[in-house]
């Protein structure tokens, strides 16, 4: 198994006290994979009903994000390759 990777940036480099704070991670992981199943019902007499497909993620990523002054960081969207977070100065 791959490890997962995440880089990530802060909208500023300094900030002033109750400034906002916008936080991006990028992340990804080599082997996290999709996969789907497809069921399909037969009857005796041989009639089947319409392919229905279901998805899920083998190995599924989870971000944490903590700072060293305990400030709350609040997640404002995840794509699922970036995440944005936001938390005030």
């Amino acid at each position: 198994m791959a490890a997962p990777t995440a880089t990530a940036s802060l909208n500023a480099s300094t900030y002033q006290a109750g400034d906002p704070m916008t936080l991006a991670v990028r992340y990804g992981d080599a082997d996290t994979r999709p996969v789907t199943v497809t069921i399909v019902v037969t009857d005796a007499q041989g009639n089947s009903s319409a392919p229905v497909r279901v998805t899920a993620v083998i190995d599924p990523l989870t971000l944490a994000v903590t700072d060293d002054s305990g400030r709350t960081w609040t997640r404002a969207s995840d794509n699922g390759s970036v995440a944005v977070y936001q938390a005030v100065a």
